[in-house]
Formats: C-alpha cells, structure tokens, sequence
C-alpha cells in the first residue's frame, strides 16, 4: 500500500431501471472505483459511505507510508520490544503465513529491506553491492516474525514488514464482504486493477475483465469472465530502471535479493478470492512460467496465465474462463 491524498469520493451515479450506482475514490496510492447495484439511493449511499470509510481506516491502520500506522509501529520498533496488533491484522498476518508456505518463501511480507536497496524510484538508482544485498537478505524471512496473540515482535533491527503485496487485494475482499448485509448482490470491486466481482453486471451478462497485455500496454489480448471471481495481474514491464543498457525489474526475489532475470513480464490469476489471486501471481511471476503455473494448479480453485520470452503459458483450466 502507498501513502495517498486524502480520499475523494463521488455521489453514486445512478442509470438504467435498476438503480445501479458507481462509486470513485483514491486510495492506498491507486484510483478505487466500486460499482453495484442497490434497491434504492438510501441504501446505495449508505453501502458506499460504510465501504470508502472503511478502506479509509484500513489504509491508517497498516499503511507503511503513515507513521501513526501499526504497521509503522512494528517497523520502527524492530530489534526492541513487542507492539499491539489487532484482530485484522493478526487475520492478515495469519493469510501471511498461508502464502508464505504454500508458495515455498516467494510470497514474503519482510522484503521490504530488499526492495529499499533496489529502489527504482530513486533519481539515480544504483546496484547495490553483493555484501549490501547480503546483509539485506539476513533481514528478510517471514518465519523470523515473532508472534503472540494480540501483538508482534521484528527480532532484529534493520528488519521491516509490508503489506504491499497482500494489503490492497485483502481490502477488495473485505469491502465484497461487507456487501452483504446491505443486500447487495451484483457488486464489482476494483482497487488498482485489482478486481473481484460477484453477480450481474449492469447489461445483465457475467461481470468482463480485460488482460493487459504485457508487450503492448493499453491493449488487452484477451477477457476474462469474472463473475463470483478474482482476477489480478502482476507485472515488470512498465517499472523498474535500466543502467548500462541493462533493464532492472522492481520485483525483486526474496530467495537471491536480486531483480527477477527469468524473462517473466506479466503473470494473471483469476482465483475465488482476490487476496489469493494476487499472491499467486506475482508468486508466479518470480517463479517462472513452468513452476508458476504449477503453483497456480495446485491451489486447485484458480487458473492463469504467464507471459514468458515473448510467449503466453496458459493454465489447463485457463480457456474456460476466457471470453
């Protein structure tokens, strides 16, 4: 997640017989929008406040970017003593070490230390030394993090945690969550390009999710339906920086401390859920087409894609979702 302006929301924007309303706001560093549809404005209205508030705390509460966040707290007090931790984010911390394991440490909250060395924001970014990444890799291992109900402790210093590669996703599942008890069947939630959907969409057909695709960006390749699904995209082409005509990825491997150089661009997941759609794809990014699209399989519920060497590698199941 990404320190953004404060958030801007619009008046539902209300067509058709059916009173479907659109919603617009920035947060987490992205543009949100949510588009469903309710019996009435009352209920439109009171469904969009309760779902742009919420995703407004959950931003304060474990953003990295604020320093009144518990994210923040945990990181600033790494090497020391324990910080509180509460029951979201022992939930989150506990979907953590699902990903973690079942993707074999590619999926792991604590490289932040990693991705600071190979900042590809930088004016000037430079390579980082063999002895800088080492040092860097010492503090990165999500099994290192100690945990005990209701609070959390970073045992060395130098370490840190960041929720960017799950934060945004498990925020797109708890605002389809908290649709429900408003009524509300027919919804699509997208943060980011980070997308889930359930029920109808307002032409009354399966919710379409287009694929960006990777050596073209602006073009889709192809469309998924995403109705009662996920779908999320994780990719290298459009950032990252290039030094002596060498182009460095902002993925960096956990396991090497270094940019992926697999020939991986662009990997896709449709899942049930979007936090385990996001996961796999940028596990699968890292991992490369053959291993990545097996990580995909074995989870059992999830298709996808991964571009690789100029070419798409599909999932078996990955046709029965396209358009």
């Amino acid at each position: 997640m990404v320190l953004s302006a404060p958030i801007e929301t619009t008046a539902p924007l209300l067509w058709g017989k059916d009173d479907w309303c659109q919603s617009h706001f920035r947060a987490m560093g992205t543009g949100c929008q949510i588009i469903f549809r309710a019996s009435s404005r009352k209920q439109g209205a009171a469904f969009r406040d309760a779902a742009v508030g919420w995703v407004a705390e959950f931003e304060r509460k474990y953003s990295r970017y604020r320093e009144d966040s518990m994210i923040s707290a945990i990181n600033r007090a790494a090497g020391d003593g324990w910080v509180w931790a509460d029951a979201e984010l022992e939930s989150i911390f506990s979907l953590c070490d699902h990903y973690h394991w079942s993707t074999g440490g590619v999926f792991d909250p604590t490289a932040l230390p990693l991705q600071r060395l190979w900042d590809y924001k930088a004016e000037r970014p430079v390579i980082p030394s063999d002895k800088a990444i080492e040092a860097a890799l010492s503090l990165v291992g999500w099994n290192q993090v100690e945990r005990e109900p209701g609070r959390v402790r970073l045992p060395a210093p130098g370490m840190a945690v960041d929720l960017g590669g799950i934060g945004k996703e498990y925020a797109v599942d708890r605002v389809i969550e908290q649709s429900r008890p408003f009524g509300i069947i027919d919804i699509m939630v997208d943060f980011g390009r980070d997308v889930r959907a359930s029920g109808v969409a307002p032409d009354g057909g399966p919710w379409r999710v287009g694929l960006e695709h990777p050596l073209d960006p602006g073009t889709c390749w192809g469309g998924v339906r995403a109705s009662n699904r996920a779908v999320t995209t994780s990719g290298d082409y459009l950032r990252g920086f290039e030094i002596e005509g060498r182009r460095y990825s902002h993925i960096i491997d956990p396991r090497t401390g270094r940019p992926i150089d697999n020939g991986c661009c662009s990997a896709s997941v449709i899942a049930p859920t979007c936090t385990e759609a996001g996961a796999l794809s940028t596990a699968a990014l890292i991992l490369g087409a053959e291993q990545g699209l097996r990580l995909i399989e074995r989870s059992g519920l999830a298709q996808g894609c991964v571009w690789q060497g100029g070419a798409r590698h599909e999932s078996h199941r990955l046709a029965a979702c396209l358009l």
